[in-house]
């Protein structure tokens, strides 16, 4: 009868035992998911990372840097021109940034506007030599990367994936089109005097495809 009571008493003890072990585990667990939990700023650079690639806001963050590195570095037309027909390798590296399809070239041109065909101007400058064409993208197409490669402070490694490289480059020409084109009318520039500041890839030298960063209509 006394081994009985006791078998009774001793009972109810192994199974508070088992519900202590079990709270015991259920806060450890929680306290390493909380050990492992980082809290992220809602618009911290973090959390631009956390929703991957934005490319709306790289293209607005990156376009002014390009600019003023586009316009500190720009060469005049005329002395351009005469230094790539004189010897294009030795232009590209004086004043270029290297890219796998050729350098891209900083310029600065003062002319007048010609003949619009697609989403390019033609463009006259004064004292070029002759046989050099230059047309310049005025939009509201604006193709290629050689913003984006003008620089060259940016670079494949910093980005994911090749989509997100060129989507960089997309989002840098974009926002251009905002800031630089955005205030102008591409079908009235004809016969518009102007200064423009952009880059060009030193592919042909008598045939300049500009990528405007700034343009001054008179």
């Amino acid at each position: 009868m006394n081994t009985q009571a006791q078998y009774a008493t001793a009972k109810p003890t192994g199974s508070k035992f088992k519900i202590v072990a079990g709270v015991a585990a259920v806060v450890i667990v929680i306290g390493a998911i909380a050990a492992d939990t980082k809290v992220v700023k809602i618009g911290s650079a973090h959390d631009v990372r956390e929703q991957g690639f934005q490319p709306e806001s790289y293209g607005a963050q990156e376009f002014p840097k390009v600019q003023a590195d586009v316009e500190k570095r720009a060469v005049d037309a005329v002395t351009l021109a005469t230094a790539v027909l004189a010897d294009k390798k030795a232009a590209g590296e004086k004043y270029g940034v290297a890219t796998t399809t050729g350098p891209v070239l900083p310029v600065s041109l003062t002319g007048t506007f010609g003949d619009r065909k697609a989403n390019l101007n033609e463009f006259k400058v004064d004292g070029m030599p002759d046989g050099i064409t230059v047309r310049v993208q005025t939009g509201p197409a604006v193709n290629g990367t050689d913003l984006r490669d003008a620089t060259g402070t940016i670079q494949f490694g910093q980005f994911t994936n090749q989509i997100e490289y060129q989507d960089a480059g997309s989002a840098i020409n974009n926002e251009m089109k905002k800031a630089t084109l955005g205030s102008l009318d591409p079908e009235k520039l004809t016969g518009k005097t102007a200064t423009v500041v952009g880059v060009f890839k030193l592919i042909n030298p008598k045939n300049w495809l500009i990528t405007p960063v700034k343009v001054d209509v008179k």
